[in-house]
């Protein structure tokens, strides 16, 4: 499987693109602040995966899908911090913190099937 093909990956990479249209509207400060670094956080979502899909070693995978991990989450506090400064409509913030939770679900089953066929041939 290509790492195009990967839904994770998918979702990582569209997470990383809302979040920009998001943050490319605000003003200087906001921009400045909030918005490069959740533009740095949820890109380094998808940006983990990819590294790590190019390991040739699985315990490096899923050290990277880790890291990857991290970032969701970072991105989720940044998220909210523009929630509670008013620069994103609640309506939004729902959506992409709901987009935020299904695509941590899905790191977290890939994580799990990382190393789980080296394993099964063992």
């Amino acid at each position: 499987m290509q790492l195009e093909e990967l839904q994770v990956y998918q979702l990582a990479i569209q997470l990383a693109e809302d979040i920009w249209k998001l943050a490319i509207k605000w003003n200087y400060l906001a921009q400045d602040t909030i918005g490069k670094q959740i533009i740095r956080s949820s890109d380094s979502v998808a940006a983990n995966i990819s590294e790590g899909y190019g390991r040739f070693f699985y315990k490096e995978n899923r050290q990277f899908c880790y890291y990857s991990r991290g970032s969701l989450y970072e991105t989720k506090t940044w998220l909210t911090k523009a929630l509670n400064r008013n620069l994103i409509d609640p309506i939004l913030y729902d959506q992409l913190s709901a987009a935020i939770d299904t695509l941590s679900i899905k790191l977290n089953n890939y994580i799990k099937s990382i190393g789980a066929q080296n394993q099964k041939k063992q």
